[in-house]
C-alpha cells in the first residue's frame, strides 16, 4: 500500500513558516538554501523540486519516491501569488480547499475531505503520496502520517508556524529513525517511519 510522507522543511525549533505563513524560500524570506542543500534535494527527491525550479536547474529526472502531491488551500495561495497556478505539473496535484469552487488549473484537483481522500488514494497504484502541508492539512492528517521526512535547517525562528496546526488531536506517537543525512551546511534530512504498533508506553 502507498504511503503518505510529510516531507516538509522545519527549524530546528519545529517551525515550517514565520507568524505570517509567507514563503520562508521567496524573495524576502529568511530560509538559508545552501549549494548542499539544493543539490541534495535535485539528486534524491528531483520530484519535490517546483517546475520552475526544476527547469533553472536542468532537472528532468522523474524521481523514486513521490507521484502524487497534497497540499492546503494556504500552501497553494502562495503561489498563486507568484503567478504559479500548478506548481508540480509533473506530479498529480490535489488542493483542499472548502472555499474555492473551480480549480485555477485544469491539473490541479480540489478535494475537501483529507482523511477520505488520502484513504482512497492509499489503495491505488502509485507511489507514495507526498503531504507537501501546510500546518492545517498536516493536522488533519496527522492520523494518516506513515513517514516524516524532514529537512532540518540550520536555524530557529522562536515562533511561527508549527509542524502540526494546534487544532491536531492530541496522540502522541513515536516514531523510528531510518535515515539521516547531515550536510556539511548544517542541514539535515531525518527520516522516521512509523511503527506498525505506533501505540505509546508511559
Amino acid at each position: 500500500m502507498r504511503k503518505l510522507v510529510y516531507y516538509i522543511a522545519t527549524t530546528l525549533d519545529g517551525f515550517i513558516a514565520g507568524p505570517d505563513g509567507a514563503d520562508p524560500t521567496g524573495p524576502n524570506g529568511f530560509w538559508p538554501l545552501p549549494a548542499d542543500y539544493i543539490q541534495h534535494i535535485a539528486a534524491h527527491y528531483p520530484e519535490t523540486l517546483p517546475g520552475p525550479a526544476r527547469t533553472a536547474l536542468s532537472v528532468t529526472a522523474e524521481g523514486t519516491h513521490f507521484d502524487t502531491v497534497l497540499e492546503g488551500r494556504r500552501s497553494y495561495q502562495i503561489g498563486l501569488e507568484a503567478g504559479v497556478t500548478d506548481a508540480f505539473p509533473h506530479l498529480r496535484h490535489l488542493v483542499f480547499s472548502r472555499t474555492l469552487t473551480e480549480s485555477p488549473d485544469p491539473a490541479v484537483e480540489l478535494a475537501t475531505d483529507p482523511v477520505q481522500t488520502v484513504s482512497d488514494l492509499k489503495r491505488q497504484n502509485g507511489k507514495d503520496i507526498w503531504l507537501l502541508g501546510g500546518a492545517e492539512l498536516a493536522g488533519a492528517l496527522y492520523s494518516q502520517i506513515d513517514q516524516l521526512i524532514l529537512k532540518v535547517g540550520a536555524l530557529s525562528l522562536g515562533t511561527g508556524i508549527p509542524l502540526f496546526s494546534r487544532s491536531a488531536d492530541f496522540d502522541p506517537r513515536t516514531w523510528q529513525l531510518t535515515d539521516h543525512i547531515v550536510l556539511d551546511s548544517g542541514a539535515m534530512f531525518l527520516t522516521y517511519d512509523r511503527p506498525a504498533d505506533s501505540a505509546t508506553t508511559a
